[in-house]
C-alpha cells in the first residue's frame, strides 16, 4: 500500500491542477449548474482512485477486471495530463505578465485571471485523446485485420511454392472475459486455408489458468501441416509474485500442457521437419530471447537447429524481433524466414499511405509487418490481443497470412 502514495500523490495533483480549467469553464454556469460539475469531477476522481488501490490487491479481482481498472484510470488521467500542459504554459505567461508588472504599473495585479479560451482550448485537447482512447477500447482492439504478403525465394523448395502460413502471436488471454473475441479470429484463420499456422507467443498475460477458458477454441485451429507454437516473454511467469518456485513452476509445467492440449506443438529450443514429395523444409523454434536487458533470453539457437543442419531452408519463430539483428542475421545457419510479434506495434499509431509510424519503432528497429536484409526475412506480427491499455489506437488486431513463393517458378 505504501508504494502507492507517490502514484496517487501525483495523480491527485494533476487531478487537481486540471479542476482549474473546470473552474474556469465553470465560471458562467448558474451556481447549482457549477456545483454540480464540480461535485462529479471530484466524485469520479476520487472514484477512480480508489479503483487504483483496490486493484492493486491481485486476489481480489479476476485479471481482466483489474486491466480494465487500469485502463480507465489511464484513459481518464492521460487525457488530464495534456490539458495539463496548457495550464502550464498560461502560468508561466501569467507570472510572466506578473512579474513585469511589478516592476512596472503598481495598479498591475501579480497573477492575473486565467484566461477562459486557454482554459477551454485544454479542455478540448483533453477531451480528444479521452474520446479516442474509449474509442480504441471499444472497438478498434476487436477489428481483427488480415495482412496478407507474399515472399519470393530463390532457394524455397519447389514442392513448397505457395505454400500458405496463418501467424498469430500474443493472444494475452487473461485480457478476455470471453472467447467470443478467439472464436471470431479462429473462424477468421480457417476461412483462409492455410497450409500452416504458427503462434510466436505470449498465450497470458502471466498465469496459465487465464487461457484456461480459451481452450476449446484453440482446439479448433487446424492445418494442413501442423500448428506450431512457441513461448513469448510473459509466459515464463515472470512477471508477478508467486508463493514458491514450485508454484511459478508448475504453472509454467501447465501453460506447456496446454499448448499440447489444444494440439500445438510447442517447440522449445528445437525443431520440426516438413517432408513434402521427399522435399524438406524445417521450422526451427526458440524460446524467449530479447536484446534489452529487461527481457528473458531462454533462447538458444545453437540448440535449436540440430538435426536440421543439413535442410537448406528454414523459417525460425523467435518471439522478440531484436533477436534477428542480435543473433538471428550472423548465425552460421541461415534462417531465410523469421517470425516474430512482441511489440503489439505500442498498440498505438499511425499506418495509412504514405505514413507508418509508432513510439515503439524507437526501441525496435522492425516492429510490424516484413523487413529484408542481405536474402533474410522477418515478420513482425502486430498481435492479436493487448495488454496495459485494453485497447488499439491506430494500430489493429493482427492475423498474418503469407505465401511463400520459389522465384523459380517466376
Amino acid at each position: 500500500m505504501f508504494r502507492l502514495l507517490i502514484p496517487l500523490g501525483l495523480l491527485l495533483l494533476i487531478d487537481f491542477y486540471f479542476f482549474q480549467t473546470i473552474k474556469t469553464v465553470g465560471n458562467d454556469l448558474t451556481t447549482k449548474w457549477r456545483m454540480a460539475l464540480f461535485v462529479g469531477y471530484w466524485l469520479i476522481s476520487f472514484l477512480t482512485l480508489a479503483v487504483i488501490v483496490l486493484s492493486s490487491f491481485r486476489e481480489s479481482w479476476p485479471n481482466h477486471i483489474r486491466y480494465y481498472m487500469f485502463s480507465f484510470m489511464l484513459v481518464l488521467f492521460i487525457p488530464k495530463l495534456i490539458g495539463v500542459i496548457f495550464l502550464l504554459g498560461e502560468d508561466v505567461f501569467r507570472m510572466g505578465k506578473g512579474v513585469i508588472g511589478v516592476f512596472g504599473s503598481p495598479d498591475d495585479t501579480f497573477l492575473s485571471d486565467r484566461r477562459k479560451f486557454i482554459s477551454q482550448a485544454g479542455l478540448i485537447a483533453a477531451a480528444i485523446p479521452f474520446a479516442t482512447m474509449l474509442y480504441g477500447m471499444a472497438r478498434t482492439a476487436f477489428n481483427i485485420q488480415v495482412k496478407k504478403k507474399t515472399v519470393f525465394y530463390d532457394d524455397l523448395p519447389i514442392a513448397f511454392d505457395g505454400l500458405k502460413i496463418a501467424q498469430i502471436s500474443d493472444l494475452h488471454s487473461g485480457s478476455f472475459s470471453s472467447s467470443n473475441f478467439f472464436a471470431e479470429a479462429v473462424d477468421r484463420i480457417l476461412a483462409l486455408k492455410p497450409d500452416l499456422i504458427f503462434f510466436t507467443g505470449d498465450l497470458v498475460n502471466n498465469e496459465a489458468v487465464e487461457a484456461e477458458p480459451h481452450i476449446n477454441e484453440f482446439k479448433r485451429l487446424k492445418a494442413r501441416l501442423g500448428v506450431h507454437s512457441i513461448l513469448g516473454n510473459h509466459d515464463y511467469g515472470d512477471y508477478g509474485p508467486w508463493p514458491s518456485k514450485e508454484a511459478k513452476a508448475a504453472n509454467f509445467n501447465r501453460l506447456k500442457a496446454i499448448h499440447h492440449e489444444s494440439g500445438w506443438n510447442l517447440l522449445l529450443n528445437n525443431n520440426h521437419i516438413l517432408d513434402v514429395d521427399g522435399e524438406k523444409l524445417a521450422i526451427v523454434g526458440v524460446e524467449n530471447w530479447g536484446a534489452s536487458k529487461h527481457f528473458p533470453k531462454y533462447g538458444d539457437l545453437d540448440k535449436a537447429v540440430v538435426g536440421v543442419e543439413n535442410i537448406p531452408f528454414k523459417i525460425l519463430l523467435s518471439h522478440d524481433p531484436s533477436h534477428w539483428d542480435a543473433k538471428i542475421k550472423a548465425h552460421p545457419q541461415k534462417f531465410q524466414l523469421t517470425l516474430s510479434g512482441h511489440t503489439h506495434g505500442a498498440q498505438f499509431g499511425i499506418e495509412i499511405p504514405g505514413i507508418k509510424w509508432s513510439p515503439v519503432q524507437y526501441l525496435y528497429k522492425q516492429w510490424a509487418g516484413l523487413y529484408e536484409d542481405g536474402g533474410q526475412n522477418i515478420y513482425v506480427n502486430r498481435g492479436l490481443g493487448f495488454i496495459g491499455y485494453m485497447g488499439r489506437i491506430g494500430i489493429q488486431p493482427e492475423i498474418t497470412l503469407l505465401e511463400l513463393k520459389s522465384s523459380q517458378n517466376t
